[in-house]
């Protein structure tokens, strides 16, 4: 029943709407790259026009090499997409743990996680990736495990209030009394009670996964061309603004269009979970 209430709320979010259309259309994209793109994004064909804003084959031009840019923009959904779901997955994974543990045994063992945490707070987001991935290297699989390393903080603080809250429900003192052991409390009772922020962080979590990425490609730490990224097409184009503004353009607009997609869902979510939200 409160499932169905909260699937009405979100349905009746004309703009949790729109974002979830506009992220079906971009997954499947991704999914079915290779038969929606009408070139191969890699391909530096000699015969295709260069710098071309539009012609008959390329609806959103051609960039310096002669390449598709409309091409590149599809197969670039496939690893924006990677990225943001990876970097979530580990963030969310990490987090999650820590925050229970920090929350559910309390005292020495929460106030190391917690300074743990303002550790990772007192250094800039973007500094301290830029920093881990001048030392390791610049690569797709840096870039994902680096964002995710520097984006659990947010979840472990948030797990851990929900834990606070709940170890000392009823359900979770019944099973104490029945002898049951803290973590098989904690993913049996605890964990399936805080899933709801944990959701909302997510929606919100991959859009700055996709931002972060797309400036780590810009300044040339992320993925590496040629491989079709938004943020290395951005950087490609930047030398090329006067003449081609359009090489900027189109990646910027299909960034800005997956982050509001993903902040309209994880608005929706956010107000259809509520509890404290009306059923209007």
């Amino acid at each position: 029943m409160a499932n169905n209430r909260a699937l009405r709320k979100f349905g009746r979010n004309p703009l949790a709407v729109l974002g979830t259309v506009l992220i079906a259309v971009l997954v499947l994209a991704a999914l079915f790259a290779p038969w929606v793109a009408p070139h191969d994004p890699l391909t530096m064909d000699l015969l295709n026009p260069y710098l071309s804003p539009g012609s008959p084959g390329f609806l959103f031009g051609t960039d310096n090499f002669g390449r598709d840019i409309l091409s590149r923009l599809i197969y670039g959904s496939r690893i924006s997409l990677l990225i943001g779901i990876v970097v979530v997955s580990i963030a969310s994974f990490l987090g999650t743990i820590l925050g229970m543990v920090a929350g559910y045994f309390g005292g020495v063992v929460d106030d190391i996680i917690m300074r743990l945490v303002e550790i990772f707070y007192a250094f800039p987001f973007l500094i301290l990736a830029i920093a881990v991935i001048a030392l390791f290297g610049p690569s797709i699989f840096n870039l994902m495990w680096v964002l995710g390393l520097v984006s659990w903080p947010l979840y472990a603080r948030v797990i851990r209030a929900q834990v606070l809250s709940l170890r000392e429900t009823d359900y979770v003192e019944a099973a104490r009394a029945a002898g049951m052991g803290s973590w098989r409390i904690m993913f049996k009772h605890i964990l399936p009670n805080s899933l709801t922020p944990i959701i909302v962080m997510a929606t919100f979590g991959i859009p700055e996964a996709i931002l972060a990425s797309a400036a780590l490609g810009f300044l040339g730490l992320g993925v590496q061309p040629p491989t079709p990224e938004w943020g290395v097409m951005i950087s490609e184009g930047k030398d090329f603004i006067r003449r081609a503004p359009y090489l900027i353009t189109w990646p910027g607009i299909a960034i800005m269009i997956v982050v509001l997609s993903f902040n309209f869902v994880g608005d929706g979510l956010r107000d259809a979970l509520d509890p404290k939200q009306s059923d209007r």
